[in-house]
């Protein structure tokens, strides 16, 4: 019994630092000047991935090297990521630049029309390799639009922070097609992403921490 006791105590602690670290890095707002930010995109299929490749095109060249994270069977974001890239390297004033970027392939979380209950396995079955992916490349900043792929990619980014492994950055944008209702990717990603943006005012007076720019895509 004294045994059960001790371990159940000592349980609770892990559990008191871990939620005390978590608690930290979420209120944590440290920006580091940098010459570079290495930028993790998670690119979601259709409307998705048109409007994250429109935010990318507003940033500048310092958003480098870009890590692109899309579905394993998402081959029309490839092509699109790629047309993006060659067609940024071609508007480089310097010329010849050879784009830094890399894509990154993991199973999607939920299918179109797929179970909730089949929906939890392979959420997790991402999540296993989300995180050595993004241990790996250990990104400055993440940027996100709504599908469903990034959801394990900022929480394993939110998890390198709790680890003391990196700080990382996460920013969250609603898609524009968001007008008076969240998507469930981000009534999930609220409450953990440093900068959670969204496009209407609607949204923005039901949630006032958001950040409203008006529309960026």
């Amino acid at each position: 019994m004294g045994c059960v006791l001790i371990l159940a105590a000592a349980a609770g602690a892990a559990a008191v630092v871990l939620a005390l670290r978590l608690w930290l890095v979420l209120h944590s707002r440290v920006v580091v000047p940098r010459e570079s930010v290495s930028l993790m995109a998670v690119a979601g299929s259709g409307g998705h991935t048109t409007e994250l490749l429109r935010l990318l095109g507003h940033l500048s060249a310092a958003y480098s090297p870009r890590h692109y994270v899309l579905a394993d069977t998402d081959d029309i974001s490839a092509r699109k990521i790629h047309a993006f890239e060659l067609s940024r390297a071609d508007r480089d004033p310097s010329g010849g630049v050879v784009p830094r970027y890399f894509l990154h392939r993991i199973p999607r979380s939920r299918e179109v029309r797929q179970s909730w209950l089949s929906t939890v396995v392979t959420t997790l079955h991402s999540a296993c390799l989300s995180l050595p992916l993004t241990y790996r490349v250990r990104p400055d900043l993440v940027l996100c639009n709504g599908p469903g792929t990034c959801v394990p990619i900022c929480a394993a980014a939110i998890l390198l922070g709790v680890l003391g492994v990196k700080r990382v950055t996460v920013v969250y944008v609603e898609s524009l097609c968001r007008v008076e209702h969240l998507s469930l990717t981000g009534r999930i990603l609220r409450p953990f992403a440093d900068y959670f943006l969204v496009q209407w005012p609607a949204l923005k007076e039901k949630y006032p921490t958001s950040v409203y720019l008006g529309r960026i895509v």
